[in-house]
């Protein structure tokens, strides 16, 4: 085993809930660069968790959230070998759905209700991510993760958020 010491620099900011897009540039082993899109904003309950979370559990163990650790080993790549992971994230695009001070998971009603509320911008923001993973594959960017979602973004909405992402990731300019 390898010691080392390593930094890691997370901005204030990236620590608001609510509904967020992000980009995973992974650099591997041997240098080739490949790409993972995805949100913050759960399908299955009204939270909406800050991307610095969504970190940790891209690269853990658990199976129904290791989303970029399970594309990374789909292309034989190993995870601890790979010379660097950068994250790009956009937003809080939208707020996380506020929830009463007495709200209590248990109470279907409520969570009902916080839901309708939750899902509009879910699929807002879902609809992005496809765009994002679509855009970012046609620009040349190898892209590890095929996003399906049912919803679409109109160009009027989805240009500002592009043009965010293409500071970093600039072949989407070509797009225009």
């Amino acid at each position: 085993m390898e010691v080392g010491t390593f930094k890691l620099t997370l901005p204030g900011p990236m620590l608001k809930r609510g509904f967020w897009l992000y980009v995973w540039h992974v650099i591997t082993e041997d240098g080739r660069e490949v790409f993972y899109v995805g949100r913050t904003g759960d399908n299955s309950s009204p939270n909406a968790s800050p991307p610095y979370i969504r970190m940790g559990q891209h690269l853990g163990a658990l199976k129904n959230q290791n989303a970029l650790r399970t594309q990374l080993q789909k292309r034989k790549i190993d995870p601890e070998k790979c010379q660097e992971f950068r994250l790009t994230a956009h937003g809080p695009i939208h707020p996380e759905v506020v929830k009463p001070d007495d709200y209590r998971h248990s109470d279907a009603k409520a969570r009902s209700e916080l839901m309708e509320k939750h899902i509009p911008l879910r699929n807002l923001v879902g609809a992005m991510e496809k765009r994002l993973a679509q855009d970012m594959a046609a620009a040349g960017y190898d892209v590890l993760n095929n996003v399906k979602w049912r919803h679409d973004i109109p160009d009027a909405e989805w240009r500002p958020v592009r043009d965010a992402f293409a500071a970093d990731f600039p072949k989407l300019n070509e797009l225009r």
